[in-house]
């Protein structure tokens, strides 16, 4: 089989700790993204487990706070207990050492980022390929012996929870002026947000230099995470975005979690949500 007709194709990065994935369609194919994938492998997860009855008492999935929100819903359907942390996967590894030391590392069943770095067992503390090209695979062939393809499965989880789309979008700032006016975006944003975008109303602001997520009806809730100069926006129906320095370019990066009926009406709104937010950083 020649990769002209192969039904699934991966492929790793040099450090073997990433994982890309397309899928045959039609004579063409469908890339997906890491927060597809992530999507898939946790909806594979529950379901084998659930089938072989090995799902662990109070299961555990940790993503990042930039991985799509959908992952949340997706969860809670099968009884399993979402962690977010901030993005990098040494802090998804960080939460299999804490369920480790209470003893309780069988709990974890799959850590995922939307940069298409995924674990699904406890053996390791960093995302690796060797264990998504694996576990991929094994979810490719159950669902074609079922009679679907991967797409077909992206395709029902759409129709059961909605659309999403995600989108990263990235602003330089070089110089002093640049990261001057970096800072005060951020300042701009932690102090005097409007109270909603394209007439969705903010619910809740997660503010991870303080550690507290503020709601709209004046409560705040710990997040028990390290410090660190992010803000995370919840809006209505399901619609987030995260206000992120980069730590290591003079980038201000916003990440968008738009759900919507369909994939016409999510690009609408995201397209009206990023031209609100770079009209507000005056960008």
């Amino acid at each position: 089989m020649t990769s002209e007709t192969a039904p699934l194709l991966v492929a790793t990065d040099p450090d073997c700790d990433r994982v890309g994935v397309a899928v045959r369609n039609g004579s063409d194919y469908s890339l997906l993204s890491g927060n597809e994938v992530g999507m898939l492998l946790l909806r594979y997860i529950a379901e084998r487990r659930g089938e072989t009855h090995t799902m662990p008492f109070h299961p555990v999935v940790v993503k990042t706070i930039v991985t799509i929100d959908m992952a949340t819903r997706i969860a809670a359907d099968y009884g399993i207990e979402v962690r977010d942390v901030l993005t990098g996967f040494k802090f998804i590894g960080e939460q299999i050492g804490l369920l480790e030391k209470q003893g309780e590392e069988d709990r974890y069943i799959l850590g995922f980022e939307e940069s298409c770095g995924y674990l699904t067992g406890s053996y390791v503390r960093d995302k690796d390929a060797v264990d998504g090209v694996l576990m991929i695979s094994d979810m490719f062939v159950y669902y074609r012996s079922k009679g679907f393809s991967l797409l077909d499965i992206l395709d029902d989880i759409y129709s059961r929870y909605g659309y999403c789309l995600n989108t990263l979008h990235s602003y330089g700032f070089d110089g002093k002026q640049g990261f001057e006016k970096m800072r005060s975006i951020m300042d701009l944003f932690r102090n005097s947000t409007p109270v909603s975008f394209f007439g969705k109303k903010i619910v809740s602001v997660g503010d991870y230099l303080l550690g507290v997520v503020r709601t709209s009806d004046g409560k705040e809730l710990l997040t028990r995470l390290p410090p660190s100069d992010v803000l995370k926006f919840m809006l209505e129906d399901n619609i987030s975005f995260v206000v992120s320095p980069s730590g290591t370019e003079p980038k201000l990066k916003l990440y968008l979690s738009v759900s919507a009926p369909d994939k016409a009406q999510a690009s609408s709104f995201e397209a009206k949500l990023i031209s609100e937010l770079e009209k507000l950083m005056g960008v």
